[in-house]
């Protein structure tokens, strides 16, 4: 269940705990690639510039997948990019954004109102094993945040709905109107200019490329969830392959085996 792939790392200094939100916890937004690239790649068919469909899905997968865990806008403002470089008129990247976010709530307003109205229990939209997790790292002492591409207002609202905000007690940030004024390396930036931890006390959580890069770029231990959604049972091939590529120590499907993982991240506990 746990792939090391860097020896003798270990988390003992670690005093601050930052996760990722979607596919790191939450399934609520399961599937949302199978929205966003569909549109995108739709949008440049329509420019007609004989590119087969194929090739352009290859363009698109290849640069949502490289941007996946930074705010959604910057996967829009790639996607002006492309349509620009092949001679169209590009749309506001916060319309595109808006297209894709009104797609993607078609495909997800059920799981919202599942947990509204209790009809299912938060586990069923949470990466199996995540709750147990989250209560023994606050247990152990450490500091937890959680940061997210996802619209702050929207995964807000859906942490209470799995009931985790209250682990949470660094916080729980997420994107802003004001894209360039947030993003998960400004953030912790933020908790290094505050004296609060040093890099290399900094334990990182996630399924995207963007935070166990900025956790490995100030010294940390990152451990890359490669969740093969909305299961998560096995490694997600693809995403492991990203993970690896940015330095993260551990792989792992899910956190059913947490109390393995927490014994090699925290060896002389």
């Amino acid at each position: 269940m746990i792939e090391q792939i860097r020896t003798a790392v270990s988390a003992e200094r670690a005093r601050v705990a930052l996760f990722d939100f979607d596919g790191t916890l939450s399934l609520i937004r399961a599937g949302w690639m199978d929205v966003m690239v569909p549109m995108m790649v739709e949008i440049l068919l329509d420019l007609k510039t004989g590119e087969s469909e194929e090739r352009l899905r290859g363009i698109v997968e290849d640069f949502v997948g490289r941007l996946t865990g930074r705010q959604t806008v910057y996967q829009m403002i790639e996607l002006a990019g492309q349509v620009e470089t092949r001679g169209g008129r590009p749309l506001d990247p916060l319309v595109y954004k808006r297209m894709y976010l009104d797609r993607l709530h078609n495909r997800i307003c059920h799981r919202l109102e599942e947990l509204r109205s209790g009809a299912c229990s938060p586990e069923k939209y949470l990466v199996p094993g995540a709750r147990r997790l989250l209560e023994a790292l606050c247990q152990s002492g450490l500091k937890l945040y959680l940061a997210s591409g996802t619209d702050e207002e929207y995964m807000k609202d859906e942490a209470r709905l799995l009931d985790l905000a209250r682990y949470f007690d660094g916080g729980i940030y997420g994107a802003q109107d004001d894209y360039r004024s947030f993003s998960k390396a400004i953030l912790i930036q933020r908790i290094l200019a505050s004296a609060e931890c040093r890099g290399n006390e900094f334990l990182g959580f996630g399924d995207g490329y963007v935070e166990v890069e900025n956790v490995k770029q100030v010294g940390g231990v990152a451990v890359g969830v490669a969740t093969a959604e909305p299961e998560c049972l096995e490694v997600d091939a693809w995403k492991r392959e990203r993970l690896v590529g940015v330095g993260a120590d551990f792989i792992i499907p899910n956190y059913l085996c947490q109390r393995e993982l927490l014994a090699l991240l925290f060896p002389s506990n």
